[in-house]
């Protein structure tokens, strides 16, 4: 399989392929004893950081395709649902299939699932938080309703006959953001959530709280074609500003008592946009980091083409299984070093081959249509 260096960002592939790394990463924990140390530390908060990414890089790509089409094109709902067969064929067959490979797994475990149906709609975590059944599949609710959303909004708002299309469309995006932002202050006055634990579950997975997300993502994109020299000349200094902003989550937090805690209003409305932004200024940079010569890093790629297949099979499918059949409390660390080696090996496999023989053939076939 020869690299696409032609059609593909190499930029966005290290981006992509950074995100899964992290979200791996996380739950490898699972493997290993708890531990408050660095590293595992550090892992719990790549978990965050990855599924965040993953939603600013989404609105990005998203956004430079719906923003063209809007602009350059009569934006009818023949455009609309172009977008939505595109959009479906790259994410519903992996997603359907996993469901069902999960829920096969799961009555052959003998465990109960409730609301199973709300699944097969992205209705799991719509306004309260996910049930124990499929975890990971949270974000990707968050996904297909931002799919829906944008568009439509976009095709009310070109109904109105608008003098200047740019304009209107970063004003539909600015609403948005504004919306789900404040639903977050209505989450903060309406809960008092005194740990993580709870934030996690009941604000930071639900989808009426997370759409702005992936529209931060959209904004930047938005950016990236109105003002491109400017994008490409302030790339470095907004990289700068990104990593000094996730730097300052990571270790800022203590020091200023921004705990949950201590400052709830801070973890329920600002923390989660911030963040946010902080991997948005990281586009300008990897977004103009076209192509690569040196094959050593032809695997970042490869990683990037099959990360879709990755997030869906590494945790609920194949982790799980495997802790069914091998109790890793009970092991040596030298073993457990060792299952986690097996474990990323069958992960990056049965992945590559749902990529190789499943998701990239619809891919080929949506493509001719």
């Amino acid at each position: 399989m020869e690299p696409n260096i032609k059609q593909r960002i190499f930029g966005l592939d290290v981006l992509r392929a950074m995100a899964i790394i992290m979200v791996v990463c996380s739950h490898i924990l699972w493997i290993y004893p708890k531990s408050n140390a660095f590293i595992p530390t550090l892992f719990e908060l790549f978990g965050f950081w990855g599924v965040e990414l993953f939603f600013v890089l989404s609105g990005f790509l998203i956004g430079s395709i719906l923003y063209k089409t809007f602009v350059n094109e009569s934006f009818t709902l023949k455009s609309v649902f172009h977008f939505l067969k595109r959009r479906w064929f790259r994410t519903l067959p992996n997603y359907y299939l996993v469901l069902l490979i999960n829920i096969g797994i799961a009555f052959f475990l003998g465990f109960s699932i409730e609301n199973i149906g709300i699944y097969f709609v992205f209705l799991q975590n719509f306004a309260s938080k996910s049930p124990a059944f499929f975890p990971e599949s949270w974000s990707l609710s968050i996904e297909e309703f931002t799919y829906l959303l944008l568009p439509f909004s976009l095709f009310f708002v070109g109904l109105v006959n608008v003098k200047n299309k740019s304009k209107a469309f970063l004003l539909v995006i600015v609403a948005l953001i504004l919306v789900f932002w404040m639903n977050k202050f209505y989450y903060h006055s309406q809960h008092a959530i005194s740990n993580l634990t709870e934030w996690n579950l009941n604000l930071k997975s639900v989808l009426i709280y997370r759409i702005d997300a992936i529209l931060i993502g959209v904004l930047f994109a938005w950016i990236s074609l109105n003002f491109s020299e400017f994008w490409k000349k302030s790339k470095t200094i907004f990289a700068f500003i990104g990593f000094g902003i996730l730097f300052f989550l990571m270790f800022g937090i203590l020091p200023l008592d921004l705990t949950i805690e201590q400052n709830s209003f801070f973890w329920n409305v600002l923390y989660l946009p911030i963040t946010s932004i902080a991997f948005a200024f990281l586009l300008p940079f990897f977004s103009n980091w076209k192509t690569f010569t040196n094959p050593i890093l032809y695997p970042i790629e490869l990683i990037s083409k099959i990360s879709y297949s990755i997030y869906l099979l590494h945790y609920s499918i194949i982790l799980l299984l495997l802790k069914t059949y091998f109790d890793t409390s009970q092991m040596l660390d030298f073993e457990r070093h060792l299952f986690t080696l097996v474990y990323l090996f069958i992960t990056l496999l049965s992945s590559y081959l749902l990529y190789r023989f499943y998701e990239k053939p619809i891919m080929n076939w949506r493509d001719k249509r």
